[in-house]
C-alpha cells in the first residue's frame, strides 16, 4: 500500500474507523482498553514484522534485489510498520504493515514466484500462531495449569493477532495479499475491471470494514482456527 497519510480519502476513512471503534464500545472503558492494548503490542510487533519480512525474504531468495536494497530484510519492527494499518489493528483488531516493494522481472517464473511471495506472509503468520499456541499449552502444563494471567494474555494475543493478520490478508480485496494471489492464479490483469478494482481497492476495503462484512467473515474463521490449534496441541502434549 502507498503512504496513506498523503491521501485525503484515507484520512477521512481513518476518522470514520475511529468513530466506528468508539460506537462499538472500544473506548467506553479507557483503562481496560489500554490494558488490553498493552497485551496486544507484542503480537502486533511480531505479527506485522514477520509477515513483511517473509515477503521480503521470499522475494530476495527468488532473485529480486529490491527488498534487500530497501532494507526490508530485517526483523526490526520500525522497518515494517505502516501508520494506518497499525492504527487499524489497534482500533478494530486487524490491519497491515508497510508493503514490501518487489520487482517481479527478476523472477524466473513470474506467475509462480509472485504467488510464493504473496503467500509467504500469511504462511508465516500461521506458523507463528501455531508455535505460540503450542508454547502456551506447554507452559501452562509445566506451571501446573496456573500460568500467570498476564503472560497467558500476551501469548494468547500473539496467537490471535497472527491468525487475524493471516485471515485478513487472505481476503481477495486489493491491496491485500489474497487479491495478489488470486490475480496471479486467474491472470486477472487481462481484464479491464482489475485496474478499476485495484485503484479503488482501499476505499472498497474500508467500506466493507465499516459495514462489518469483513468482521463477519473473519470472526468464525478466527474462532475455529484459534480453538482448533489449542485443542490440537492439548491432544499432542497431554
Amino acid at each position: 500500500m502507498k503512504n496513506l497519510f498523503r491521501n485525503p480519502l484515507s484520512i477521512i476513512l481513518l476518522l470514520v474507523m475511529a468513530v466506528y471503534a468508539t460506537s462499538g464500545g472500544s473506548f467506553s472503558d479507557p483503562l481496560k482498553w489500554l490494558s488490553e492494548l498493552a497485551f496486544r503490542i507484542p503480537g502486533l510487533l511480531i505479527g506485522i514484522t514477520l509477515h513483511e519480512f517473509a515477503h521480503a525474504k521470499a522475494s530476495d531468495m527468488l532473485g529480486d534485489p529490491t527488498p534487500r536494497s530497501q532494507g526490508r530484510l530485517s526483523i526490526n519492527p520500525l522497518r515494517h510498520l505502516e501508520p494506518v494499518g497499525l492504527i487499524s489493528l489497534l482500533l478494530i483488531g486487524f490491519g497491515w504493515g508497510k508493503p514490501v516493494q518487489i520487482s517481479p522481472q527478476y523472477y524466473k517464473n513470474v506467475r509462480r514466484d509472485s504467488i510464493i511471495v504473496g503467500a509467504a506472509g500469511v504462511v508465516t503468520n500461521l506458523i507463528v500462531a501455531f508455535l505460540f499456541s503450542g508454547l502456551t499449552v506447554l507452559l501452562n502444563m509445566l506451571m501446573g495449569f496456573r500460568l500467570n494471567p498476564w503472560l497467558l494474555s500476551i501469548l494468547s494475543g500473539i496467537v490471535v493477532i497472527n491468525l487475524s493478520l493471516m485471515i485478513f490478508n487472505l481476503l481477495p480485496i486489493p491491496p491485500l495479499d489474497g487479491f495478489n494471489i488470486v490475480t496471479e492464479i486467474f491472470r486477472l490483469r487481462r481484464f479491464n475491471f482489475w485496474y478499476t478494482l485495484y485503484n479503488y481497492g482501499f476505499a472498497i476495503l474500508m467500506v466493507l470494514i465499516m459495514l462489518g462484512i469483513t468482521g463477519r467473515i473473519m470472526s468464525p474463521l478466527l474462532g475455529q482456527l484459534y480453538y482448533g490449534m489449542f485443542s490440537l496441541w492439548a491432544y499432542i502434549i497431554y
